[in-house]
């Protein structure tokens, strides 16, 4: 058997996965938000469905999907060590900031 010293081990540092779930619980909540006040002003139920679907899946599954596809290459073809817990916790958490902008720009 072979014994690993702890200077030949890799370190990895993962993000908690509470702080994982909490960005992507605030990226739901963030992009659903609206969706309630388009209904009471009398949106029709199907338009503001589609649209929700659209932009939902977008921030909670394109998003860090993309960040986890970059981390990927990064590995691959720079040697990194990227966690892929990681990627999916910056995907969240550029999600919800660029959701915030979106807020802040038509509010």
């Amino acid at each position: 058997m072979h014994n690993i010293s702890p200077k030949n081990q890799a370190n990895t540092k993962l993000v908690p996965l509470g702080i994982t779930v909490g960005l992507a619980i605030f990226a739901f909540a963030l992009a659903v938000a609206g969706y309630g006040f388009r209904l009471l002003a009398g949106d029709e139920l199907g338009a503001v469905i589609r649209h929700a679907l659209v932009v939902v899946s977008f921030f909670m599954i394109v998003i860090p999907a993309l960040f986890v596809g970059g981390a990927k290459l990064l590995n691959k073809f720079s040697g990194t060590q990227i966690q892929t817990r990681n990627a999916v916790t910056l995907g969240y958490l550029m999600a919800c900031v660029m959701i915030l902008t979106i807020m802040g720009r038509y509010s």
